[in-house]
């Protein structure tokens, strides 16, 4: 003989999930100063409500707060990676400087000059083997001569009265102005037009 209960349906079942998570809820909550349970329970239930919603909102934010963070610390590797060797190559311009007046000094009836020939194409070719080496790294000289000032790239160093040319206009260049990508590495030191007295 078979003594299992009858299979609860659908609506009893409901009904003993009610009864058994009430059970541990003092009846205080249960009832309002009527007596009235089911006014209660609803009250109870907008509040639960409510806290989910909150907390619902609250991870939102946390999913989004975490998601800006790892955009930032992607954009901040990304910097790093392209910008690495602005250090190294801040340093290393001042020896691309001392190339240029090295090849600058040289008279040309010395270029000429059997003795000497030699000398300045190794110099010519270090030079161009380093301005190579420059651009595979994102590292480009910034225009400068006939140019009027832009402060974002150049710094004017004097002012030198001419009637030829507008004022702010570049007219000399002391030394060599370099950006790395889209960034100033070093500003172009020149002289600037000004309107003669």
């Amino acid at each position: 003989m078979n003594d299992d209960k009858p299979e609860p349906t659908g609506t009893e079942h409901q009904d003993a999930a009610v009864e058994a998570e009430l059970k541990g809820v003092p009846e205080e909550l249960l009832a309002d100063d009527d007596g009235d349970v089911e006014s209660s329970l609803e009250d109870a239930l907008a509040e639960l409500r409510n806290d989910l919603e909150g907390a619902k909102q609250e991870t939102l934010y946390a999913k989004a707060e975490t998601q800006n963070v790892r955009r930032r610390m992607e954009k901040d590797i990304a910097d790093a990676r392209a910008y690495a060797a602005t250090g190294f190559a801040r340093d290393i311009l001042s020896v691309s400087d001392n190339l240029s007046r090295a090849l600058d000094s040289v008279p040309q009836e010395l270029r000429e000059d059997e003795k000497f020939k030699g000398l300045v194409a190794g110099i010519e070719a270090t030079q161009r083997e380093l301005d190579k080496v420059f651009g595979m790294h994102g590292i480009s000289r910034i225009a400068s001569m006939g140019l009027p000032l832009d402060p974002n790239q150049h710094q004017a160093m004097m002012e030198v009265p001419s009637d030829s040319h507008e004022p702010g206009t570049i007219l000399q260049e002391m030394q060599a102005g370099y950006m790395i990508k889209d960034r100033l590495l070093r500003p172009a030191m020149v002289g600037v037009a000004k309107k003669p007295d």
